[in-house]
């Protein structure tokens, strides 16, 4: 009978060697500074472990002395490198744990089958796949490393008051109505069909008219836009077409248009919270705008904005909502009618 994988194989077989070297060892073989091995390591996302436990491996040693290399001349301070180190450590530990999921569902073996031997596949599988993801995922990398340098580049030069992570975008926040009661009335394996449906569902929705998922939390999608047709665009499909992919809720949408910080990955900013807070106030399957985006859409857009009851948002004031349809869509109850 084969006996369960042992961690320390998987990660041996994963990281190119086992665990050889404590921090100070590592510390030494690299030329790095204590310190800041320990800031780096804590960034990525990993225990430090006490003084005696071996948790280096060669790579690990091998990208120590790589960065310290990058310190030394002066292309990173220490500051940048911990960040970078940071954004690199949470996007991938994400990254990692999806992979592992899909892979576990590829190779899971039936009920039947005795714990050990499900899961040796798992192993067998990453190992084959590993030298063709290595290369796909440097490969996405860069993709989107130029598409990122790309947008903000074109944003500094078309707006005189734009600085690198401070300008204007159109943020948009969709969710699903009521996910709470649904999330009580399905199972778990129900449940996470819903939402992953969703977010595939709406990510290819985003991609496919120009738009980028800033990020996703279960019932809701957030994206961003550099034009406003754009956006209405992606805001209407989203809440008309979600449900012709997958069956999942009702999907309302807020749009705002307006300044935004760019950080670490996140969008952040009072036009964020807008955008959020119109969610809020939508009806179920209808989008709602605020009077900058609604003032950027024009009579040649096919579309209609039409102004609703105005409600106050607690830190922001009051809001002017406006319904957004398409421009052929009928109004339901008559002229002016729209979400409350």
């Amino acid at each position: 009978m084969p006996s369960r994988p042992d961690p320390k194989e998987i990660e041996a077989a994963l990281l190119g060697g086992e665990a050889r070297y404590t921090r100070a060892e590592a510390v030494s073989r690299s030329g790095a500074d204590a310190e800041f091995v320990a800031r780096v390591w804590r960034a990525l996302g990993f225990a430090t472990g006490g003084e005696d436990a071996v948790v280096f491996t060669d790579s690990d040693v091998e990208a120590l002395r790589t960065t310290s290399e990058l310190l030394r001349h002066k292309v990173l301070d220490e500051e940048a490198a911990v960040r970078l180190a940071r954004a690199m450590g949470q996007t991938m530990a994400r990254l990692a744990e999806w992979q592992t999921s899909i892979l576990t569902t590829l190779s899971y073996a039936p009920q039947t089958v005795a714990e050990h031997e499900r899961l040796g596949p798992l192993v067998g599988l990453t190992k084959e796949l590993l030298p063709d993801m290595e290369l796909l995922l440097t490969h996405i990398w860069r993709r989107q490393l130029a598409a990122a340098a790309t947008r903000t580049l074109a944003v500094i030069e078309n707006s005189e008051d734009a600085a690198p992570n401070y300008f204007p975008l159109v943020v948009g926040f969709a969710d699903l109505v009521s996910f709470t009661t649904l999330s009580r009335e399905l199972d778990e394996v129900g449940l996470a069909e819903v939402v992953e449906g969703f977010e595939a569902t709406s990510a290819d929705i985003v991609a496919a008219s120009g738009g980028r998922v800033v990020k996703t939390l279960g019932d809701e999608i957030l994206y961003v836009t550099e034009s406003a047709r754009q956006a209405a665009e992606i805001a209407l499909q989203l809440a008309d077409g979600v449900k012709t992919h997958v069956e999942v809720p009702d999907v309302r949408v807020g749009l705002a248009y307006g300044p935004v910080l760019a950080l670490l990955g996140d969008v952040f900013g009072t036009t964020v919270n807008r955008a959020s807070r119109l969610t809020s106030f939508a009806r179920p399957g209808t989008v709602l705008v605020d009077d900058a985006l609604a003032g950027l859409l024009t009579d040649e857009d096919p579309f209609q904005v039409v102004p609703v009851r105005a409600r106050h948002a607690h830190g922001l004031g009051q809001l002017q909502p406006h319904a957004l349809r398409r421009a052929f869509e009928p109004r339901p109850g008559g002229p002016g009618a729209g979400p409350a």
